[in-house]
């Protein structure tokens, strides 16, 4: 399975983002394809996750703020990101999951400015 992550760069603080995760190659299902962020100098953390059968999830540091929706059709997940702030900064992954496999795609770059 390959990811390909884009939609990153640079936003002002209370601003929007959408980032969009292609995926590609011989997915099984169930899956879960979540977005996690890795700000700098901290561990890369869960945010967002959304499973082939139709049910999502957000994390409380962003819910309210983020939304995830997967297209099955397409195989993309797209992350909606709402309301920035500085500290939603960080390098955005996603990543593919069952309990027997996992994938990283690169990550992509999200930079909030006062």
């Amino acid at each position: 399975v390959q990811l390909q992550a884009s939609g990153g760069g640079l936003a002002q603080a209370g601003g929007s983002l959408t980032l969009s995760c292609a995926a590609s190659g011989s997915m099984k299902r169930p899956n879960d394809i979540s977005w996690y962020r890795q700000a700098p100098g901290k561990r890369r953390k869960l945010i967002a996750k959304a499973g082939s059968e139709g049910v999502t999830n957000v994390e409380d540091p962003v819910k309210g703020r983020f939304t995830i929706s997967r297209d099955n059709t397409k195989n993309t997940v797209d992350l909606k990101m709402n309301n920035l702030k500085l500290e939603d900064t960080a390098v955005y992954y996603c990543n593919y999951w069952r309990h027997d496999e996992s994938y990283w795609g690169q990550g992509t770059l999200v930079t909030v400015s006062s």
